[in-house]
């Protein structure tokens, strides 16, 4: 399998529209290429569709037969550019440091880092029962081990 043709073959795909990137190229065995691709405002099926069709109509299955899958992030999988916490603003992330777990409402993107914010139930300062506070936490990109969007069913 000619690997640097299929990246080519992708990159050219995905160079006709700038709002599409790629999360994950993966040659596994018995020749199956499996590209991930996301958008800035989603990917429609037939962006998918295109895709493809750019590769294996470009290769050729007489000198090597192959499988090829192309496909978007599943919810179970986590974020891993930046394009994609910008595309996920305004929604609930769950995020892991090495340190710890976080959760709250994605609130801003920069291209340094990403700022959570959620509420809690801590202790009143001043006498018996609990309020409840803003927590605000800003975590550079290279401080993040995992985030994922959570999905919350209304």
């Amino acid at each position: 399998m000619n690997q640097e043709r299929v990246r080519e073959l992708l990159q050219e795909a995905l160079d006709e529209n700038n709002s599409l990137f790629l999360i994950d190229l993966q040659f596994l065995e018995n020749n199956k290429i499996k590209v991930i691709v996301d958008g800035d405002e989603g990917v429609p099926l037939n962006e998918c569709v295109r895709i493809s069709r750019n590769i294996e109509h470009n290769l050729d299955r007489e000198e090597e037969d192959f499988a090829l899958e192309v496909t978007t992030p599943d919810i179970a999988h986590p974020l891993v550019q930046k394009r994609q916490y910008k595309k996920n603003q305004g929604r609930t992330l769950k995020v892991k440091t090495h340190a710890e777990e976080y959760e709250g409402s994605l609130v801003e993107v920069t291209d340094e880092n990403i700022t959570l914010q959620w509420k809690a139930r801590e202790p009143k300062p001043i006498g018996k029962g609990k309020h409840t506070v803003e927590k605000t936490v800003v975590f550079p990109y290279e401080d993040i081990k995992e985030a994922k969007v959570k999905i919350i069913f209304n």
